[in-house]
């Protein structure tokens, strides 16, 4: 959604407002172990973040079959896990944030954990975490919905590349998701219906969002005001054969 530049193993990219937090937060990462994520490297000349580059494979729409394996699902949501227990002890005074915080705000959120944003080598495995400059204070399900919605995937939209799974698959898939996230968080297992209940409003506040997004002139993301609100109500239908019934 903004200018990258690659020059070598850094990245240049827009800052803002919000970029010395998630500069912090970085920093606070790495210094937590978890290592894949970007390191920031301060501001160029013309005053855009420098980031550390992940060398491997970003996939896009429609994403290829690999993606759907039921091993990634479990590296997602253990991956997951193991970045918002790091995030728990962040020192959050003055800090500024591009994607308001929600209630209760248990660990920082990315907001857009999704594979979009994964690295995976060679082989598959998911090796990184890239663009968190949209994190922000949420309560841990509030990411654990999102990454639901795209990985699961909880959605009606027919080009993600995961075919027309049936939802007793989809069921599965979010139950394998709520239990790896559980082990590796070591926290008590979020259940399906607030899953799937936080994935709706999620896609309702995300709908609202982009909306003013593109009323502001991001003219590119206005189509995808109308997905979300659909894919919310298309949650919301099958809720009972999701498991949220």
């Amino acid at each position: 959604m903004s200018d990258v530049v690659r020059r070598g193993d850094v990245v240049h990219r827009a800052a803002g407002p919000w970029t010395p937090t998630i500069h912090r937060l970085l920093d606070h990462l790495h210094a937590h172990g978890i290592t894949w994520v970007p390191r920031p490297l301060g501001l160029d000349e013309d005053g855009r973040e420098v980031l550390s580059y992940l060398p491997g494979v970003v996939p896009s729409y429609p994403m290829p079959p690999w993606v759907w394996s039921s091993l990634l699902l479990v590296e997602a949501g253990t991956r997951l896990a193991e970045l918002h227990r790091a995030t728990a002890g962040f020192n959050r005074a003055g800090a500024v944030w591009q994607i308001p915080a929600h209630q209760p705000a248990e660990v920082v959120c990315l907001n857009d954990v999704a594979p979009y944003n994964m690295v995976f080598d060679d082989a598959h495995r998911l090796c990184g975490v890239i663009d968190l400059d949209t994190a922000s204070p949420d309560p841990r399900v509030w990411d654990l919905a999102y990454l639901a919605y795209r990985l699961v995937p909880l959605t009606q939209v027919g080009d993600t590349g995961a075919g027309a799974l049936p939802l007793t698959e989809r069921r599965e898939r979010l139950q394998q998701l709520g239990q790896a996230y559980a082990r590796a968080g070591d926290c008590a297992e979020i259940g399906a219906r607030e899953i799937l209940s936080t994935a709706i409003e999620r896609l309702v506040d995300l709908a609202e969002f982009t909306a003013r997004r593109a009323e502001g002139g991001a003219s590119q993301v206005a189509a995808h005001v109308q997905i979300y609100r659909d894919d919310a109500g298309w949650v919301e239908r099958h809720l009972p054969s999701l498991g949220g019934g």
